[in-house]
């Protein structure tokens, strides 16, 4: 169910297994509605080869605090991620399954499914009518949403952000950059970006419901556009477009009930940092690939044993993602504008900003962070507050 990245790729996956998969696609288009600020990290950039469909190869960013304060970064000769279109990348993960054999419906949703024991029969309304599908397994690749989530009622995601986001013309990049904007009025407790898209920029930003205090997420990218500091920046820009979606960030307790699966968004596993769910949607793929494999080739599941199968492949993606959140925390969630400032001017130093470049990772910040409060005396009482989570994390 779903035939966005992710579960493009898994179908890819089990077809050039040999095994027969069906993608049902809700939407009359593939990578539409796009609800995504497109990035795709070197690594699964890697994993499918579509370095072509990139809009902009990005080795850099310029990140401002709250106050002003500029902190850039990066080099042209390392990559540390590719900004798409994601209709055309979802287009082609998906192309790829279809070219290993695997059969696409559009514009088709489920209504139904029923466990049979030795499969899994589903109700599909598809073109004003309905069919039966019978299956080995049903695999909820179906976003934030997830239909197949809420039917098996296999539990809540549990942090759950949201983002809005525009698309315009007129933005003065520095190239190979994107920018990033923080601060309590633009982005509460997370921040907001200007990513190069090729002829456009994507302007947005994201936080939690619990920290935008009653106002909309519009509201905060209204906040940006016109903020004293950069409205500058925006003064000459055209919107050519605008999204705005959830970003579950946090895995459901149970990702999997027998031949019934969750992957991508749908089991909550975009990253708590940046929101990316590519790449942590690929790993889990690659982790389950096998297990799904001989389900597929069995007459019979032990249930039990299967889903402790699918919890132990998401505990080490969870477990990274959970310490990424706690440093998330010490270092922006929980600050006022005016700490956040004084870790900025911090980072700003040459010693602090040699350690970025060294160990910085726009979808991995756990090195770093951790770097900086073991090495850079300032973030001390940082270590301490983050030092519990991070130990139970």
């Amino acid at each position: 169910m779903g035939a966005g990245p992710v579960g493009g790729y898994l179908a890819k996956r089990l077809s050039s297994k040999g095994k027969s998969v069906l993608m049902v696609e809700e939407h009359a288009q593939i990578g539409r509605p796009f609800q995504c600020a497109g990035l795709v990290n070197p690594g699964s950039m890697a994993k499918v080869g579509l370095e072509e469909v990139a809009q902009t190869r990005i080795w850099g960013a310029r990140i401002h605090g709250p106050e002003g304060t500029l902190v850039d970064i990066g080099s042209p000769e390392r990559t540390r991620t590719w900004s798409v279109c994601r209709k055309l990348f979802d287009e082609a993960v998906v192309n790829m399954a279809v070219s290993s054999g695997a059969g696409l419906m559009l514009n088709s949703r489920p209504v139904e499914t029923q466990l049979r024991g030795d499969r899994v029969e589903t109700t599909i309304e598809s073109d004003g009518g309905t069919l039966q599908v019978s299956s080995r397994v049903l695999l909820g690749a179906d976003g934030a949403h997830s239909w197949t989530r809420r039917y098996h009622r296999m539990g809540r995601v549990r942090e759950m952000m949201i983002g809005f986001q525009i698309d315009v013309t007129g933005y003065s990049h520095s190239e190979g950059k994107l920018d990033m904007y923080t601060g309590r009025r633009v982005a509460p407790g997370f921040f907001a970006w200007a990513i190069p898209t090729g002829t456009t920029t994507r302007i947005g930003t994201f936080s939690r419901p619990d920290l935008l205090e009653g106002r909309s997420s519009e509201d905060t990218l209204n906040s940006l556009l016109n903020h004293h500091l950069w409205r500058d920046r925006f003064a000459g820009c055209s919107e050519v477009g605008r999204y705005c979606g959830p970003v579950p960030a946090k895995p459901v307790r149970r990702p999997s009930r027998g031949r019934v699966m969750l992957f991508g968004d749908a089991a909550g596993l975009c990253k708590p940092t940046t929101g990316g769910g590519i790449g942590p949607g690929f790993d889990h793929v690659d982790a389950l690939v096998d297990h799904i494999s001989k389900i597929i080739e069995s007459d019979e599941i032990n249930e039990k044993s299967s889903d402790k199968i699918c919890v132990d492949a998401i505990k080490p993606i969870a477990k990274k993602h959970d310490r990424a959140r706690a440093l998330r925390d010490a270092f922006l969630t929980s600050t006022t504008d005016e700490e956040l400032e004084a870790i900025f001017k911090v980072w700003a130093k040459p010693e602090v900003i040699a350690l970025i470049q060294k160990y910085g990772e726009i979808e991995n910040p756990i090195p770093l962070g951790l770097r900086l409060l073991k090495d850079v005396p300032e973030f001390r009482k940082l270590a301490r507050k983050a030092a519990g989570s991070l130990i139970f994390a």
